[in-house]
């Protein structure tokens, strides 16, 4: 346990699960998506979507899709950034199963460049939050460290051609996890690593054959959106 485990993050309130977690939501999210957020289809489910609106948690989650951290104080006009710079967004009530944490939503994003992501999140406490599915396939990580996923085919030899390529380039694994829609079809790494990863092993990783797709969360310096006015003037 740390400081942050009990006094939590600091914050625009008025609750670290659905306010400071929800901003991290969106903000993990649009890292992942690599690009600024031109339109989001938003989810809410259990607590989120009971009293999550009165928390402000869809605001929130907007303004993390903004590139907000949770401390900025224009997090409650995130709406009118967002419309005012052209970004479409709409929520509505998701059910994610009997098993799902109820601080949770589905994020369906949609690029400035066209690239799309989906992702389902929740907001465990304290403003920590954890990835639990990216394009349909299961997650778990924190978006506390640099996250490397890769979707490939289940074949044999993916696995040791993505770690010995982290050793190759340094980085260190954290942590790994496996998952799989079945045998010999559709496969998921998930690489939690210490070390930022280069872009050139990611577009190697691109290039292999079986790979299917492959997503970063990077905790370098976020996307600049220049379509904000960060002066407070895009939204008056």
């Amino acid at each position: 346990m740390n400081v942050m485990d009990v006094i939590g993050p600091v914050m625009v309130g008025p609750s670290s699960s659905h306010t400071a977690g929800a901003v991290r939501i969106g903000k993990v999210s649009r890292r992942l998506l690599g690009e600024n957020v031109a339109a989001a289809h938003i989810g809410l489910y259990g607590s989120f979507l009971a009293t999550g609106r009165g928390h402000g948690t869809d605001k929130a989650i907007i303004a993390g899709l903004l590139g907000m951290d949770v401390d900025d104080m224009a997090i409650p006009d995130a709406f009118d950034i967002a419309r005012s710079i052209g970004m479409t967004f709409d929520f509505y009530d998701v059910d994610l199963g009997e098993d799902a944490h109820p601080n949770s939503a589905k994020l369906e994003l949609t690029g400035v460049n066209g690239k799309e992501l989906e992702i389902v999140a929740s907001s465990i406490g304290g403003g920590r939050i954890v990835i639990q599915e990216l394009d349909h396939l299961t997650a778990n990580f924190s978006g506390d460290y640099p996250t490397l996923i890769v979707h490939n085919l289940d074949q044999p030899g993916h696995v040791s051609e993505v770690t010995s390529m982290l050793a190759h380039k340094t980085v260190n694994i954290a942590t790994m996890q496996l998952y799989r829609s079945g045998r010999g079809g559709y496969a998921v790494m998930v690489l939690e690593c210490d070390q930022e990863v280069p872009a050139e092993a990611l577009n190697w990783l691109k290039k292999l054959e079986g790979v299917l797709k492959v997503t970063y969360l990077s905790l370098l310096e976020d996307i600049a959106d220049d379509r904000i006015d960060r002066k407070g003037d895009s939204h008056d």
